[in-house]
Formats: structure tokens, C-alpha cells, sequence
């Protein structure tokens, strides 16, 4: 530092200004490894002035030519307090013209001190954002003062003056009521007067004013006067050779006690030296590349420069004196004058863009607070705000699209089928390049199959599905993009008309424009993607960068898709195959069913539904849910289908069903439950037995279409009870329904089971007078699950309609309880046969009549009943509702018969030759033997002991 400071002291006596000014600042950018610097000393109208930089781009310097004093800079700051200033790194949000000599980094001012009074400073800009040290701040006050030094002892007029200049400063004193006025010596050398021949009152001085500055002045004065305010005032006096000097003057009023102005005491100085440094910077400021306007306090224009006359009006429009808000380019913005007068009231530089209305340049308007006034700067930010304009639209598309890419990311994430897939596409990347349409198609079979589409006309993809897709060749572009593995862009039909010029292969639709994307995973392209457009439309390079970027994402997701469709395919094959096929018609009841894979997984469901016609009028009507989804959980619903029409065609009461259930669950392990709901209806007089193991209840629709969820007892689930299973029996009337469901058609992460039940029990009474079972259950399950959404778990329903056996298709009588009765139930059966002209039936019928009546009196005993039913196919029952003579042995009479009664078992096994099958169902309370004759019209039903 030390060698700095004598370097600097070896400098010529003669050398210039500028000369000064370049050394100290090179030498303190050095010393402090500074950017760049700059040199400011005071001016006119409170403005500090750049005379010198180093270091620094004009394109920043221009815009700082000129710095309030005022204002808040390190530079501003450094004058007004006369002592050195360090400035921090900007805030990032910090608007540039906001400061002169912005830095990222920081910078730091020291003034140029001369009597007490700054009259400019030396800014540098630093390079590490790090206040200088003591020893820095010495060495920078020591290159201060020596710039001092040398400007001291330049001759005049070489150095520039400034308003440190020693000026004669005279003082006056009016007294406004008699128009006298005092001089001072000093004034009397201001004024250009002599002593001797001064008369003290104010002619005097109306005497030396120039003609024409004295009415502004006594205006000013007359101002004063009236509102008290400081006198501020600039003329010109007359000298002793006839010529003007420039003089200014300022005073304050003295008030009386009546709180009128009794006086006005104030000073004059000569401005010659002032005059001179305005009219170089006012001939500075005229050729600025800003336009620059100053304006009174009263909104009057007192300077404009060049520019300004070209922004504001014409080359020969001159705005001095006029009020600013009579422009016209300034008066067609209707808001201007409303925000000048705001940020002039804050008396603090401010700024803001404006638009102006017949060029629609867009300049920043600032607006820094003078004495007396206010100056005005516009600077053209027209292709400045254009290019932040366009860079803040491409970084807003960018992070749009960036956007875009990870919700299309994390929504092909989650898409499961082919058909998420494509909904995913044309929710996320159609609208972001307002494209309208959306076609994807794979290979199969050597052919480009269509899969999913959106914005192609159905006739189109009809077209497609017809000819199974489209031939893979080179002859078209999207068999070219899957061929090669290349995109294909077509901004217009032209386009395509010039890629395939023989006109074989011309675009289908009425789109104009096209994006051929191939879908490449794993090394293999099995497809593309189809972006089209309905107007001509050229992608820019980074679009189609980003589409192509996008097909891969596509491609993987559509790979995993495509393979979750087959396991989907194969998994509801094998769901259709566990359950019916179709529903056997019967004559007991009318039913249809429906079937509901869960939409949220692959895995098939554990839900069954049945019907199972049985002997005597009756039939078996089912539903269950296994717990869970998988094979496992298939496999079981698969055992207990089979079972449960074992156990049904051995006629077994329910309880009895339902416990041989529970123990098949159970031996599959502690973690396996089923629940099922098992309805025996008994077409003969309407009786319903049913048994539900933790299955929801049935719903019954009465004929006159009433609803009501009936008291069925409730017995814990498949796998987790303890038989006996609680039964109840209903009495159901003809014609009404019966509804079968599982939990899942009824409840949902959204509703609770009792709300799907009770709008089950409402939706119902409004349809069932629908006549088609299949179009009740399609309006049942639409009802419940609107918009055919996905269902959180798999559902199964069955609804059957309720008939009743004719009084004419069925004989019962009661029998003696000896040995007469199978003669007289012989007789009975050939007097009803007779009837109901089935003579040919008779001997096989009497045959099977008197056997089964044989086995009730050898193993029963009690009254002794005969039912013969007549079913219009192929039916003949006869039941012995009786107390059993012996203990039961085994899990059913069958069992009875095979280890007690040998020649009942033989009886029945007699039996089982001329008809279709026999049975005998014991209980508590009675024993049924059953036997079915195979007729084109008859059913046998056969005795029964109670």
C-alpha cells in the first residue's frame, strides 16, 4: 500500500484531471482486487456526475451518467455523510436501475473531501463480496486525499468547479411593509453597486435586475408573501460594463405578531460558476440516449432534452414551460398522472414501466425528487422487457411441460391396463401441445392392431377393427416408424403427400398434421404412437425432443400395461369358468345373475353365486364370498361350489349343509373364512329355510312392491362358527323377489355397508316391475355403482323370482299307518295318474309308491302322508314326515339305511332302477323318502310319517 502511495506522489504536477482521476481509481481497483470503478463529483440540481470510470461496460456507466444525491447509493451516501460507505452483496429480487453500479458482489465509496464538504466520491465495485479491512480503508482515504491535493493545484481554469468554489455570499434584508432593503457590504459586490450611490429600499434592487427575469422574481417573492414558503429565486444584474452576471438568492419571512410577513432576510451569491457547470451537464443531458425532462413543483416542464421532444411529440413541438399532463402522449394514459403524483407525495425516487399508446414502445419511468421539483427519465425497455418477456414464457413452458412430464410420469406409474395408459396420454400431453388427437396401436400378428384412441372418428377405428388393423409395411408412416424405430413429424398433408408421392397411402382423416412416435422397450419397438393435430402445425425442435422423450415413458408403461391385460384376460377366464354358465331354468323360480371383478386388481375374486334345482318343487338359490383375492382364494370358492351341490342334491336340511361348509373352510387353515347365504325354497306352499353364515341379509321385494331386509338369524362366518347353524323359515308370496348380493355391490371406501344397503332397498321398488330379470340386474348394478366405476372389491348378485306350484298339478292324501296303507296309496296313485292322463306311468309309479310306503312303516312311525306332484317334466316325490324308531347313526338316512337296515337300503336301491334317482332325508321331526320318474309331463311325490 505504502509503494502505492509513493507511486502516485511521482506523478507530473501538470498532469490533467482526467489523468487524476484514472490513477486513483486504477490504483485502488488494484490494491483491493476490484471489478471496476467509478468517479462522481457534485452538480446542479442535486445531482452527482460521472467524470471518469475504469473497468466498467458503457452499457452500465450510461444508465449512471448521472445519481441523485438524495437518493440511496453508496456513491449519494458517501457525499451526504462525508465518510466512506460499504454496501453488501444486492438481494436477488432487487430491481437493477434501483442502484447505479449494481454488483452481485458489493461495493464501497469513499468521498472526496475539501473544507468539511464532500464534493464527490470514488466508488469501486468488489469482486468477493467482502468489506475492505482498516488498513484498505486507510489506503482508499489516502488515495482520496491525494486526488484532493493535485485538484487543488490545478491552475484555473483547468480544474472543474464545483460548488466549493469560494463565492462572495452577501446578505440582504427586506422589510415588506415599507419597501426597505438593507445591503451588505458583500451584497453590494454581489449586486454590482456602489456603496455611495445605494438608496436602501427596493427600487434599488429592481434597478440591477435584468428586464426580463424581474417579473419570475418578484413572483417568487410575491409566492413567499403568501405562503410563507422559503424565497428561492435566479436573475441576472446588471455589471458596471453594461453586461449580466448570474446571481442567486434564498430567504426565510420573519413574522409579526399578528402572523403576517414583516420581512424577508436572506443572502445572494454570484451563479456565473453554477450557470457554467449547468449548461455543460444540461448540454450533456440533451444528447442522452433517455429521454430527460424536469418539471416545478407545479408540474411545469423546465428542461427536456432531445430525446424526450422525439418520445413525447416531434422534433418541433417545444415542451419547455408547458404542464406536463397537456402532452399529449403523456394525456392518453389515463393512470400516469395518478401514479406520478403517488411516487412524487413519497419523496423518494421511484419508477415503473409505461406503455406509450401510439408507438407502444415500453419505457421505464423513473421519477427522482429535486428541489423544487422533480426529474423525469425514459428509458426505452422495449426489446429488454421483450426478451425478459420470452424468457420468462420459456422458462414457465419449461417448467409447465417439466411439470407435465412428472404427472404423466407418476400417472403411467399407476396405470395398470393399455387403457390407463392411453387415458394418461390424452390427459397430459395432448393439451400442452394442442394436439387433438391420439391414436396407438401395437403389433400383432404381423399387423398394427389398434388399442386405444381419442379424437378419431368412430367410423375410423370401426374401419380398423374390422380389417383387423393395418398392414406393417414401409408403404405408410406409422409402418415406416415402427420398422425403423425412427419418429416420422408431418406438419401438413403436403408433407405427407411428398413422403409417399404414389398417393396409395393417404392420411385417413381429416387431421393435418402428425407426430409418428414408435414405442420401443426392451430393445424391441412393438408399436406407435399417433400425435395429430387438426391444423397444419410445425414442432419445434425441442418439442419434438420432448415428444420423443415422452414416447418412451409410453412405450415402458404401455409394455407392463399390455402384460397386466393378459394376466387380467387370463385371471377373468378363469373367474367365469369357477362360477355358472348359465343359470338352469327350473320352473320354482325365474333368476338372473351378475358378476363384478374387482377393477383395482388382477387377482380374481372369491365371490359365487348358484342356483340348484332339487326334487319336489324346490330349489337351492346361493351366494358367498371367500375372504381375499388370488388363486388361492378361486380354488376355495371352487370346493365349496362343488360341495355345496353334492351335499343340495343329497336334499340335507340346511343347517346341516352349512355345517359340513364350515368344517371344509376350516381344514384349509386359520386364516381362511367364507361367509354364504343358502335359501331352500319350497315351490309347493312358498316356505323359504334359510341359513346365513356372516353374509349380509337377503332383500325381498313384495308383489305389490314393497322391500324389506327379513330377520334372518345370523350364524359367524365359514371357518370361524360352531355349528348347529341357526336356521329361519319365511313365508314368501308368489311373484315376489328374492335378491342375493355380496358385500362388495353394497359397500365401498366411500360408503358404508348399511348405506349401500339401504339404497339397495330403494333403488329396487322402482324397477321391479321389470319383466326381464337381466335388464333388473343391469339397472341394480348400474344404480350402485354409477358410471360403470370400478368396484374396490369383487361383487356377485342373484335375483330370483318366486312362483308357486298349481293346486292342479299336485295331490297330497294321508294314509293308514299299517300295512294297508301302500294298498291304498297304490290306489291313490292310479285314480290321480288316471287324471292327469298318464296311464303309462302307472305301474312304474304304483311300484314306487308301494316300496317307498314300505320303508315309512318299517322305520317310522306316526301318521303317513302321500304327495304326488305333477311337474310337466319328469318328477314323481313321496315324503314320510315321521319320528325315527332307531338312534341315527352316521351323517344322514343313507347312512341308516346302509349299516341298520339292510333291506331298506335294498328297497331304495330297487327303486333307483325304473326311476331317475331316490333319496330319504331324515330330521328331527320327520323322514322324507323321495323318488323322480322320468314322463314328458308327470312328477311323482311319495309318502311322507309324521
Amino acid at each position: 500500500m505504502i509503494r502505492r502511495l509513493d507511486l502516485l506522489d511521482t506523478a507530473d504536477d501538470d498532469i490533467t484531471e482526467s489523468e487524476v482521476f484514472r490513477l486513483a481509481l486504477q490504483h485502488s481497483i488494484a490494491e483491493l482486487g476490484c471489478v471496476g470503478g467509478a468517479v462522481y463529483l457534485r452538480g446542479p440540481m442535486s445531482a452527482l456526475r460521472l467524470v471518469s470510470s475504469t473497468g466498467l461496460p458503457s452499457s452500465l456507466t450510461r444508465a449512471w451518467e448521472i445519481v441523485d444525491q438524495d437518493g440511496p447509493t453508496a456513491t449519494a451516501r458517501a457525499v451526504r455523510s462525508c465518510d466512506n460507505v460499504w454496501v453488501a452483496a444486492l438481494p436477488a429480487d432487487l430491481v437493477e436501475p434501483d442502484a447505479p453500479l449494481l454488483s452481485r458482489s458489493g461495493w464501497f465509496s469513499v468521498p472526496l473531501v475539501d473544507k468539511n464538504r464532500a464534493i464527490g466520491a470514488i466508488t469501486c465495485l468488489t469482486g468477493d463480496n467482502e468489506e475492505p479491512t482498516p488498513a484498505q480503508w486507510t489506503f482508499l482515504t489516502s488515495v482520496a486525499q491525494w486526488t484532493m491535493n493535485r485538484l487543488r493545484k490545478m491552475p484555473e481554469p483547468a480544474r472543474l468547479r464545483t460548488d466549493l468554489d469560494f463565492t462572495t455570499v452577501g446578505s440582504w434584508e427586506w422589510d415588506v411593509r415599507t419597501g426597505e432593503l438593507l445591503w451588505d457590504e458583500a451584497a453590494m459586490t454581489v449586486y454590482q453597486t456602489d456603496p455611495a450611490a445605494f438608496v436602501p429600499g427596493v427600487e434599488s434592487w429592481m434597478k440591477v435586475v435584468h428586464p426580463d427575469d424581474l417579473p419570475s422574481t418578484l413572483a417568487a417573492a410575491e409566492r413567499t408573501i403568501r405562503t410563507h414558503a422559503p424565497f428561492e429565486a435566479e436573475y441576472r444584474v446588471r455589471r458596471g460594463d453594461g453586461g449580466y452576471t448570474w446571481t442567486r438568492a434564498s430567504g426565510h419571512v420573519e413574522l409579526d405578531d399578528e402572523g403576517q410577513v414583516a420581512r424577508i432576510i436572506g443572502k445572494g451569491w454570484a451563479s456565473d460558476a453554477a450557470r457554467s457547470t449547468r449548461d455543460t451537464l444540461s448540454r450533456a443531458l440533451q444528447h442522452m440516449s433517455d429521454a430527460f425532462l424536469s418539471v416545478d413543483d407545479d408540474w411545469r416542464i423546465t428542461f427536456a432534452n432531445l430525446e424526450a421532444e422525439r418520445v413525447l411529440g416531434s422534433e418541433d413541438e417545444q415542451l419547455f414551460g408547458r404542464d406536463l399532463w397537456d402532452v399529449p402522449a403523456l394525456r392518453r394514459m389515463s393512470d400516469l398522472e395518478e401514479r406520478c403524483r403517488r411516487g412524487a407525495a413519497q419523496s423518494t425516487a421511484t419508477g415503473f414501466d409505461v406503455t406509450m399508446a401510439d408507438t407502444g414502445r415500453c419505457y421505464d419511468l423513473r421519477l427522482v425528487p429535486v428541489p423544487s421539483g422533480l426529474t423525469l427519465y425514459f428509458t426505452d425497455v422495449t426489446d429488454r422487457r421483450r426478451r425478459e418477456a420470452e424468457q420468462v414464457a420459456a422458462i414457465r413452458t419449461a417448467a409447465e411441460r417439466a411439470s407435465r412430464t412428472v404427472e404423466l410420469t407418476t400417472q403411467l406409474a399407476a396405470a395398470t391396463t393399455s387403457q390407463d395408459v392411453v387415458k394418461a396420454v390424452a390427459h397430459r400431453v395432448l393439451p400442452p401441445f394442442d394436439a387433438q388427437g391420439l391414436l396407438v396401436l401395437v403389433i400383432e400378428e404381423q399387423r398394427l392392431v389398434h388399442i386405444g384412441s381419442v379424437g378419431y372418428p368412430s367410423s375410423f377405428l370401426r374401419h380398423m377393427r374390422a380389417a383387423h388393423g393395418m398392414e406393417l409395411s414401409h408403404a405408410d408412416p406409422a409402418g415406416q416408424a415402427v420398422l425403423t424405430g425412427e419418429p416420422r413429424f408431418y406438419s401438413s398433408r403436403q408433407e405427407w403427400a411428398s413422403a409417399f408421392p404414389d398417393g396409395e397411402h393417404r392420411p385417413p382423416t381429416d387431421k393435418e398434421a402428425w407426430a409418428f412416435l414408435p414405442l420401443t422397450a426392451s430393445g424391441h419397438t412393438f408399436g406407435v404412437c399417433v400425435i395429430a393435430f387438426d391444423a397444419a402445425r410445425r414442432l419445434t425442435s425441442d418439442e419434438r425432443t420432448l415428444l420423443i422423450t415422452i414416447s418412451a415413458l409410453v412405450a415402458h408403461a404401455l409394455e407392463r400395461a399390455r402384460l397386466y391385460d393378459a394376466e387380467l384376460t387370463r385371471s377373468q377366464e378363469l373367474q367365469q369358468a369357477l362360477l355358472p354358465l348359465r343359470l338352469p331354468t327350473v320352473p320354482e323360480v325365474t333368476a338372473a345373475a351378475r358378476y363384478l371383478p374387482a377393477g383395482e386388481t388382477s387377482d380374481v375374486g372369491g365371490d359365487w353365486y348358484d342356483l340348484i334345482p332339487l326334487s319336489a318343487g324346490q330349489v337351492a338359490l346361493v351366494i358367498g364370498d371367500v375372504m381375499g383375492h388370488g388363486l388361492p382364494e378361486a380354488a376355495t370358492m371352487g370346493r365349496l361350489r362343488t360341495a355345496l351341490h353334492t351335499l343340495a342334491a343329497l336334499e340335507l336340511p340346511p343347517d346341516e349343509i352349512m355345517g359340513h361348509l364350515n368344517d371344509i373352510v376350516g381344514a384349509l387353515g386359520e386364516h381362511a373364512y367364507a361367509t354364504c347365504l343358502y335359501a331352500l325354497y319350497d315351490s309347493t306352499d312358498g316356505s323359504c329355510t334359510m341359513v346365513r353364515a356372516g353374509h349380509p341379509p337377503p332383500l325381498v321385494v313384495r308383489p305389490d312392491g314393497s322391500a324389506y331386509f327379513p330377520e334372518v338369524a345370523a350364524n359367524p362366518p365359514l371357518g370361524a362358527a360352531f355349528p348347529p347353524f341357526e336356521t329361519t323359515e319365511l313365508k314368501l308370496s308368489a311373484d315376489s323377489l328374492l335378491v342375493l348380493y355380496t358385500d362388495g355391490l353394497v359397500e365401498s371406501p366411500q360408503r358404508e355397508i348399511d348405506q349401500g344397503m339401504a339404497q339397495l332397498a330403494d333403488l329396487l321398488p322402482r324397477t321391479a316391475c321389470c319383466p326381464d330379470l337381466d335388464e333388473l340386474c343391469d339397472t341394480v348394478t348400474a344404480g350402485l355403482l354409477p358410471g360403470g366405476q370400478p368396484t374396490h372389491d369383487d361383487a356377485a348378485l342373484l335375483i330370483a323370482r318366486l312362483h308357486t306350484v298349481a293346486d292342479r298339478q299336485m295331490a297330497s292324501w294321508d294314509l293308514s299307518e299299517g300295512p294297508e296303507a301302500a294298498g291304498e296309496a297304490r290306489r291313490h296313485v292310479r285314480e290321480q295318474l288316471a287324471q292327469w292322463h298318464l296311464d303309462d306311468l302307472v305301474m312304474t309309479t304304483e311300484l314306487l309308491a308301494s316300496e317307498l310306503v314300505g320303508n315309512v312303516i318299517r322305520h317310522a312311525r306316526g301318521p303317513i302322508g302321500l304327495r304326488l306332484l305333477c311337474s310337466g317334466t319328469d318328477l314323481a316325490r313321496s315324503s314320510d314326515r315321521t319320528r325315527l324308531r332307531g338312534p341315527v347313526v352316521g351323517s344322514g338316512l343313507d347312512g341308516v339305511l346302509i349299516h341298520r337296515h339292510q333291506r331298506a337300503v335294498h328297497g331304495l336301491f330297487l327303486l333307483s332302477a325304473p326311476c331317475m334317482g331316490c333319496s330319504s332325508s331324515p330330521s328331527s321331526a320327520s323322514s322324507t323318502s323321495r323318488a323322480r320318474v322320468s314322463a314328458s309331463s308327470c312328477a311323482f311325490a311319495g309318502p311322507s310319517r309324521r
